[in-house]
């Protein structure tokens, strides 16, 4: 039988390379080609390709017991939860495991806010992503994500972010006061139900453009929240497990959140589970309201309890922390030489470029032959906001050392002389 190429039968478009193996930051194609994975996958593979604790611990669990019901206890999610509470910031006392990917977490903790305030509306800044579901569609940031489908969750209040770089309102950190923050107020009485039960915010946004927030953005946020009985959730399946540079960008930022989600990392090498942690006075929404068949799957669980004991580990941060300063300040340098270099953001190893034209304005066309030019330098980059924004992202896995940081920082260099 002849082979036929499996593109002809997918339902989406599938890109030229065939990937067959995986070790860390590198993955091998079938014609022998290395790549630098500086999106970890999908910004889920913290430890990189086929972790060896995190294989190991899988091939154990396989031994004994490949999948449970959530009405069960197994030993790796009890363990799973045990962990969590220990690492996460000591208000978020409980963990629900009944999800298994951060768009399923996100509407768990928004039916949580709704379910214990008796409330509906959820605030998200723009440029948000919520998730793929269509309850999740409905509440992203971007109109781009919304507009294909007829039937939105009503109760999206969408608001802008703290984009400083490109402030909706014109000022700068030093002068504005946190417009970002106070305006909100003006949203709720003006373009909500008026029945608000959350807001659900990313420390630093991830498909919608690295956006790091200015210094006490999140303090007063929380502040604002608590002022108004707004639960405030933190969507941390990209910033968690280490991104950061810290557990969690909670830590980072010195705030704790009401809720906190997980997906992404949590299983380290590509096991999918997500979590949603909360604080002991959320308590209460019956487990009926809110679970999957395969949340809390216990093959996940095995490989998360591996993943958790690995990232707690200081001189594991620490790690992160100097590569990410090394691959920062590499790639800010590039800026002199190369004025469609907007700006470059980011905190331990979730970095973004901005590129932008002559006038300053932003451009897709410049991040897009940037991302292809690095993927024909074999570095693997994604464009934000789905393809359609100017920000090139780059999520490479924690264990990505000081030296393949340069290297990354070098061929970044290359590829901008080509455009």
């Amino acid at each position: 039988m002849e082979a036929t190429d499996a593109r002809a039968f997918a339902y989406y478009e599938l890109g030229d390379a065939e990937l067959v193996h995986g070790e860390g930051v590198r993955v091998w194609d079938t014609e022998g080609r290395e790549y630098l994975d500086c999106v970890s996958g999908t910004f889920n593979l913290v430890l990189g390709h086929n972790h060896p604790a995190v294989i190991g611990a899988v091939r154990d669990q396989l031994d004994d017991l490949v999948f449970a019901s959530s009405s069960f206890r197994t030993t790796a999610t009890d363990r799973v939860m045990e962990l969590l509470v220990e690492m996460s910031p000591p208000a978020l006392t409980r963990v629900n495991l009944r999800s298994s990917g951060g768009s399923t977490a996100n509407e768990g903790a928004i039916k949580i806010a709704q379910w214990l305030t008796g409330k509906r509306d959820v605030i998200v800044p723009f440029r948000g992503h919520v998730g793929q579901s269509i309850a999740a569609t409905s509440y992203n940031g971007t109109s781009r994500m919304r507009e294909p489908f007829p039937y939105h969750l009503p109760g999206a209040v969408h608001v802008p972010e703290p984009y400083c770089f490109r402030c909706f309102y014109r000022q700068t950190p030093d002068t504005c006061g946190m417009w970002c923050v106070d305006r909100i107020e003006d949203f709720i009485a003006y373009a909500s139900s008026g029945s608000v039960a959350a807001m659900i915010i990313e420390p630093i946004s991830g498909v919608g453009g690295n956006v790091v927030p200015p210094p006490g953005y999140l303090q007063r946020l929380k502040e604002f929240c608590e002022e108004r009985e707004i639960i405030l959730i933190f969507d941390e399946n990209q910033t968690g497990l280490g991104r950061t540079g810290r557990l969690f960008a909670a830590d980072h930022f010195g705030v704790t959140p009401h809720v906190m989600t997980l997906s992404k990392g949590l299983t380290g090498s590509g096991f999918p589970l997500a979590a949603i942690l909360t604080e002991e006075r959320l308590v209460g929404m019956p487990r009926s309201m809110h679970g999957f068949t395969y949340g809390g799957h216990t093959l996940s669980a095995a490989a998360a309890v591996a993943t958790l004991n690995e990232v707690r580990r200081p001189e594991f941060l620490a790690g992160v922390r100097a590569t990410g300063d090394v691959l920062l300040r590499r790639l800010r340098a590039l800026r002199a030489g190369f004025p469609c270099v907007g700006d470059v953001r980011g905190v331990g190893l979730m970095l973004g470029v901005e590129l932008v034209e002559p006038d300053g304005s932003r451009s897709n066309r410049l991040a897009t032959a940037l991302n292809n030019a690095l993927a024909g330098l074999r570095v693997l980059t994604r464009v934000s906001e789905h393809g359609q924004g100017n920000v090139i992202e780059l999520r490479p896995p924690l264990v990505l050392s000081i030296e393949d940081a340069n290297l990354v920082a070098d061929r970044f260099g290359e590829a901008l002389e080509t455009l």
